[in-house]
């Protein structure tokens, strides 16, 4: 028979090393857990499981309380991690863990691909927390000529373009004096672009906390031009995978296409690092998602499953979109007040 075993990890290091070794996305890196704690009632634990004391499975599991009768709801950004052949067993496994704990739902939003999923008692979700639409670029073994081969003929251009227009480009550390200052120049840039782009940005405190709390996995680069900021590109890294978070530019930085010199120094720099794969994370129908389709591959993950731990779950299925709404309301009339 075989031996089952689940262990909650809670040092980081360890539970780092094993995101690392596996292969799993940044969104399951410790700092991820701990920032979402920091702005959110996220509470993270960091589950493994092994059979016959051998790995099979990984996940970092956010865990909000409810309000009763609902109690908890698990979700697993961007996980969980195991091989391809375990993840029928992991699922199974990961589902027994969070019936135990007690709740309504357990959300799973994995960076698989599989037009065939399916599994027992697990219901694709209405309610996504992450767009499963994405563009990929693969970059493992690749030199840079084969990389830029692989980029849509404009994308090709404007990144040529953009190196040719004087900018200079320049990694930013979080954690330095010089970094703290360039964190505010990124904020600049990105309230510029939300202003022009029509979105809704979170508070300024939320971005400076991910700089701090990621910091060895962030890797953020800004362009200037005649010591003007100009852009910025934003993302996170796990051994395996570079996330896009963020980006922005001024009109001046637009005029230049700094975003186009930026975004291939970022992929560059990954796969001189050794990373695989470069995630432009989330494509919609405007013109931030143009970019993006600009880089790399359309792919789709699987989206968003849901494994109902209640009878509840059907209410709570249906309560969600009305919460979100309201939640949204209010935070609109907060902004507009000023608070």
């Amino acid at each position: 028979m075989a031996n089952l075993m689940y262990k909650i990890i809670e040092n980081k290091d360890e539970w780092n090393k094993i995101v690392t070794d596996q292969g799993g996305h940044p969104l399951q890196l410790w700092g991820w857990g701990e920032f979402k704690a920091m702005h959110s009632p996220w509470i993270p634990k960091r589950l493994v499981i092994k059979v016959n004391n051998e790995f099979i499975g990984g996940a970092q599991v956010l865990v909000r309380s409810l309000p009763k009768p609902f109690k908890k709801l698990f979700y697993v950004p961007r996980g969980p991690f195991c091989d391809e052949n375990n993840r029928e067993k992991v699922l199974i496994e990961l589902s027994k863990w969070a019936k135990k704990q007690g709740g309504v739902v357990l959300k799973i939003e994995p960076d698989w691909v599989d037009d065939n999923f399916h599994m027992k008692n697990w219901r694709k979700s209405k309610n996504q927390v992450l767009i499963p639409k994405t563009a990929i670029l693969h970059l493992q073994g690749k030199t840079n000529d084969e990389l830029m081969s692989e980029l849509r003929r404009q994308t090709r251009y404007l990144i040529r373009k953009s190196s040719k227009s004087d900018i200079t480009i320049r990694k930013v550390n979080p954690k330095s004096k010089q970094g703290r200052v360039d964190i505010e120049s990124i904020m600049k840039i990105y309230r510029e672009t939300a202003k022009r782009s029509k979105f809704d940005m979170h508070s300024e405190e939320y971005y400076r906390d991910l700089a701090q709390t990621m910091s060895s996995n962030c890797k953020i680069y800004l362009a200037e031009k005649d010591g003007e900021p100009l852009a910025f590109t934003w993302t996170i890294r796990s051994r395996v995978t570079e996330f896009w978070l963020y980006g922005g530019a001024t009109a001046t930085g637009l005029k230049v296409e700094a975003n186009y010199a930026l975004n291939w120094l970022a992929i560059t720099e990954a796969a001189k690092d050794g990373v695989e794969t470069y995630d432009l994370n989330g494509l919609l129908n405007d013109g931030i998602s143009t970019f993006k389709r600009g880089f790399g591959q359309e792919v789709d993950w699987i989206g968003t499953w849901d494994f109902p731990l209640s009878p509840l779950y059907i209410v709570w299925e249906k309560l969600l979109p009305t919460t979100k709404k309201v939640i949204q309301r209010i935070r609109k009339l907060r902004k507009r007040a000023g608070k």
